[in-house]
């Protein structure tokens, strides 16, 4: 059963989920880059292996008055992957 917060009423389930949004993120972020250090070191280089998805050129809108450039790439790691389960594995930790 969820825990409430008696100053506010909110369930603590609530105010975890950001927590592991930050995580998830960081572990991403983290993860890319360790891989991207890894990627000159031979025995290492598959940490940096992954795939690029998104649009390849930006979507541009010209409405005369506003002109508006839409773009978005997202290179998923071997790297960020591990990141992510690290991430999970220390929300579970921290938070059960």
């Amino acid at each position: 059963m969820a825990r409430t917060n008696q100053s506010s009423g909110r369930t603590a389930i609530h105010r975890n989920n950001g927590v592991l949004f930050l995580l998830i993120l960081t572990g991403i972020v983290l993860g890319s880059f360790l891989g991207h250090l890894a990627s000159g070191v031979s025995a290492l280089s598959w940490l940096d292996y992954g795939m690029n998805f998104g649009l390849s050129e930006p979507f541009k809108l010209d409405l005369g008055v506003i002109f508006i450039t839409f773009g978005i790439s997202i290179k998923i790691t071997i790297g960020s992957i591990i990141g992510i389960v690290v991430a999970a594995i220390l929300y579970n930790i921290t938070f059960r």
